[in-house]
């Protein structure tokens, strides 16, 4: 089993920048990779971005990349989502995850319970 508890969700105003971040426990060797989703109201889950657990390879959505940066602090065991620029259409509950799958239907075998983040106009 793995737990994931995300925080840091608030309200930011567009331009403006927010860490969520993500604590993981449990059998972590089961782990190849970390990563966030997200999902605003009325559209489906989509891949925000992973790490891989080996190497701290990293892969963003296109719709993120060069704002978003995935991180991960092994000594607090925790994963964090940097979020610069940010934009109206960012606003979702943001998702960690486990072994993500990225793509149009993204999968994972672990998942957390989320943490909103609303950004203003």
């Amino acid at each position: 089993q793995v737990q994931l508890v995300e925080s840091g969700g608030a309200l930011v105003q567009a331009g403006g920048s927010l860490r969520v971040s993500c604590a993981y426990s449990g059998r972590t060797f089961s782990i190849f990779n970390m990563g966030w989703l997200r999902q605003a109201p009325g559209t489906e889950r989509e891949f925000v971005a992973r790490i891989t657990w080996t190497d701290a390879n990293t892969l963003y959505a296109d719709s993120v990349k060069g704002r978003f940066t995935i991180s991960r602090n092994n000594d607090e065991n925790t994963v964090y989502l940097q979020m610069n620029v940010l934009k109206p259409e960012d606003t979702a509950v943001y998702y960690c995850a486990a072994n993500v799958l990225a793509g149009p239907s993204p999968r994972a075998d672990y998942w957390g319970q989320g943490t909103p983040v609303t950004v203003s106009s």
